[in-house]
């Protein structure tokens, strides 16, 4: 991960309000992709998707409230999120990019789809939904996060108690060193706030949705059966791609499959997107 982050630029982008977007661009001349993580995650997560993907220039946005962007900024709102994403596009590329987002980065990126059409050529969801979450799950994901004893002394101890899985390890692996010890990136009040701004249905912009649309589910992730048929019938340019023994982070823990379905996807022929 380290030699990916040395070879991509980083920047910040002014929104307005006080608030600025981490981005990093891993350069070249190849049509644009900009990758937008989920909640409590960054851009780092997906490092290493940029780095398989060599035919493209990627953008990996840290999303408001994550990473290196505005820890407390004072709007959450599901259109803060869009307008950033926005600003970003219109301030980074010359020309329409393809959205690549995960949860609540993908669910950002089907609202910037819905909301300026002119800036997205294609778009890949990965397990996302058009009303993703409720109350009760949010608060329960608010008191994981408030429950990590840090700052944790070292990354071995940030592991030794949130675990090895692939999830666990992006975490710690993504933990701010500050003089105290390790801290996540994100506040988990914050966190809260703008889970609860996905829980509110969805489904109008989503149907409005025409640019191609790639939607990937894992096995084991979040949605049900009825669900994920529910959202690709409801879509108006819609495929879809199941990936076995996957989880909700399938970027994570499928990685192989989840570029392969991925790559395939944003070298398709425009005019067989149709």
């Amino acid at each position: 991960m380290e030699s990916v982050v040395a070879s991509a630029k980083s920047f910040t982008v002014d929104v307005g309000t006080n608030v600025q977007i981490m981005c990093f661009d891993s350069g070249g001349d190849g049509p644009p992709v900009v990758i937008l993580h989920g909640l409590a995650g960054s851009a780092r997560e997906f490092f290493r998707t940029s780095q398989a993907l060599p035919e493209f220039r990627t953008i990996c946005v840290d999303l408001r409230g994550h990473g290196g962007s505005t820890r407390h900024p004072a709007d959450l709102s599901r259109e803060a999120f869009v307008a950033d994403v926005v600003r970003v596009i219109e301030e980074t590329a010359a020309c329409p990019v393809a959205l690549v987002g995960q949860s609540m980065g993908g669910h950002t990126a089907m609202l910037v789809a819905a909301a300026r059409p002119d800036l997205v050529t294609r778009m890949v969801l990965l397990e996302v939904g058009a009303d993703s979450a409720n109350p009760e799950e949010t608060e329960a994901m608010g008191n994981f996060f408030r429950s990590w004893p840090v700052p944790f002394g070292n990354r071995a101890a940030a592991r030794a108690y949130l675990g090895e899985g692939p999830l666990e390890t992006a975490w710690a692996a993504d933990l701010e060193e500050r003089d105290d010890g390790l801290w996540p990136r994100f506040d988990p009040e914050v966190m809260v706030a703008a889970l609860n701004e996905v829980a509110v249905p969805r489904w109008s912009e989503w149907e409005s949705v025409r640019v191609p649309s790639l939607v990937i589910y894992a096995d084991m992730g979040i949605f049900t059966e009825d669900e994920k048929a529910e959202f690709v019938r409801r879509g108006r340019n819609v495929r879809r791609r199941d990936l076995a023994g996957a989880s909700h982070d399938a970027h994570l823990d499928a990685f192989e499959e989840w570029i392969s379905a991925l790559r395939s996807f944003l070298l398709t022929d425009p005019n067989d997107l149709h």
